[in-house]
């Protein structure tokens, strides 16, 4: 067999398995709820093999090596018009009041990722990957860096040359042309045990007049933009989703495969 042909095949035998699901249009606490289900499967079955490596098993454990193996997932989602902030967020970040807020349909919620404030909405790419670190790099910096490179080469299919600012999480246009910088996808995660949730929210199509009202992830005097304002027309959302997917595979050297169960 040629040698790049089973060096190929190796390579393939020892990549990561990632169910990927499209939850489609869904509420934020929904699936922030959904998200917490999975870590929480994957931290139970690691807190099983800690109990048996311990010696402290019990009848009533587990014990096939299969069921105690984490899963890892990508989803990804649509969420209705939404502002989040972040747990170490200011709310004062947030520029209107609930009156007005409610009054244009926008939820509201404090939540448990790292990042300030930020919105969400329709033709929007909301990824949120649950994986088990300790099975990629125990890196939390070099995991925020990989998803950050999903997204570049994502907009690079598009002619949209991106990168990154030097101390702030997330991708951009124009970084470093002080009163140009545009903030095309942010990045906000937790972690628990190795375990990741919350993840990255991409502007395709989206309607970013709702990012006038707060102060994008806290940063004062930049600006926010999509594929959309950057290319002048509208793009294929479907096409960007299956351009994110197959540059997560390979960024993360994984291979992802469909799973529909909820």
């Amino acid at each position: 067999m040629d040698e790049a042909l089973l060096l190929n095949l190796l390579v393939d035998m020892y990549k990561q398995k990632v169910i990927f699901r499209d939850l489609g249009l869904m509420g934020y606490k929904t699936a922030w709820d959904y998200q917490e289900q999975l870590l929480q499967e994957n931290v139970k079955k690691k807190s099983l093999v800690f109990t048996q490596e311990s010696g402290t098993t019990n009848d009533q454990l587990p014990t096939p090596d299969s069921e105690l193996q984490t899963q890892h997932y990508l989803l990804f989602v649509e969420h209705p018009p939404v502002y989040t902030l972040g747990k170490s967020g200011n709310i004062e970040n947030v520029l209107i009041n609930e009156e007005i807020r409610l009054a244009k349909g926008i939820e509201f919620f404090r939540t448990n990722r790292g990042g300030d404030i930020t919105f969400h909405g329709p033709q929007q790419i909301v990824g949120y990957p649950i994986l088990d670190l300790e099975k990629f790099e125990t890196d939390i910096g070099k995991y925020l860096r990989n998803i950050e490179e999903v997204t570049i080469l994502t907009l690079a299919e598009y002619g949209i040359t991106a990168g990154r600012s030097p101390g702030e999480t997330g991708v951009w246009i124009d970084a470093d042309q002080p009163g140009k910088e545009r903030k095309i996808c942010a990045i906000g995660v937790r972690s628990s045990r190795w375990i990741t949730m919350h993840g990255f929210a991409l502007n395709v199509n989206t309607d970013l007049s709702h990012f006038n009202f707060i102060v994008p992830c806290g940063i004062q005097n930049k600006q926010v933009t999509s594929i959309e304002k950057e290319s002048g027309h509208k793009v294929d959302f479907d096409e960007v989703k299956e351009k994110m997917k197959r540059n997560f595979e390979k960024v993360f050297n994984v291979e992802l495969a469909i799973g529909n169960e909820q």
